[in-house]
């Protein structure tokens, strides 16, 4: 394993510059895996990293060991905490990160559970959707123009995981795709603050997309305009809304207590 004592060896500058740089991340199509939990998840569903960067203080982590057998040696990159301090945007307590390459399927044909996000421009929120959807059996979460980019450090570390438990694309035009989905047999479910029908007590069909709209704006008319039916959750206690993504984890998770109430798989 090569061990890395300057800041300027070419292969760490990079991954710097992957970490530091969202024009780099898009550029270059790939992103950067912080932490033990991410590497394993990326390891068990995809397979090794290009690159693999350990702090050298632990090697001695066994689970750190278990990640490092299963990249080329090549392709392990040792270096000391020192320098591991001196790139600001990470975690201070991060003994290990992985560069991969950002996936980038084409829009696949609809499947049975779908989470649509229009706008949804916290990364904080996009990761925790994602994490969400992935926990709830969703298919596909396919993402607006204007949200959040899916494979920046704060939406990976939010969605802990669940990027690789999903198939997530971006830049989708969700009116076109929604009005092509409802033509196809699918049913379009948007999620609205207020004045919708109530979550509880509407009847979903499958396959099921769920539109879940901006932390302020919500849902767009025009596409509150594709959806067959747009629900809202009761709120007993008189708050006026929910954070984005604990409204999008209340609706998932009420689809999936349908689903498993009517006996469906």
């Amino acid at each position: 394993m090569p061990r890395v004592s300057s800041p300027a060896n070419p292969r760490f500058k990079e991954t710097v510059r992957l970490i530091e740089s969202s024009r780099e991340r898009r550029k270059t199509g790939r992103c950067v895996l912080e932490g033990e939990h991410l590497v394993a998840v990326y390891c068990d569903r995809i397979g090794a990293p290009e690159t693999l960067l350990v702090v050298e203080e632990a090697l001695d982590d066994p689970r750190i060991a278990t990640l490092i057998e299963r990249v080329p040696d090549h392709d392990v990159l040792v270096v000391s905490q020192r320098m591991f301090a001196n790139i600001a945007s990470l975690p201070a307590d991060i003994g290990v990160l992985a560069v991969v390459q950002t996936p980038a399927p084409t829009l696949p044909a609809p499947e049975g559970f779908c989470l649509l996000l229009e706008n949804i421009q916290d990364p904080g929120n996009v990761g925790t959707m994602l994490r969400t959807a992935a926990a709830a059996g969703v298919a596909q979460v396919l993402l607006s123009k204007h949200c959040a980019f899916a494979w920046s450090p704060k939406v990976l570390r939010a969605g802990q995981g669940a990027h690789f438990l999903t198939t997530i694309v971006e830049d989708i035009d969700l009116c076109a795709w929604s009005a092509a989905f409802r033509a196809g047999g699918g049913h379009v479910v948007a999620l609205i603050a207020r004045d919708g029908r109530d979550l509880y007590d509407t009847e979903v069909d499958w396959p099921l997309a769920l539109a879940v709209g901006n932390e302020g704006a919500g849902v767009s008319d025009a596409l509150c305009a594709q959806a067959d039916v747009q629900v809202t959750i009761p709120m007993p206690g008189g708050t006026e809304s929910l954070n984005a993504a604990a409204a999008a984890a209340v609706a998932l998770f009420e689809c999936v207590r349908r689903k498993r109430a009517s006996g469906s798989q």
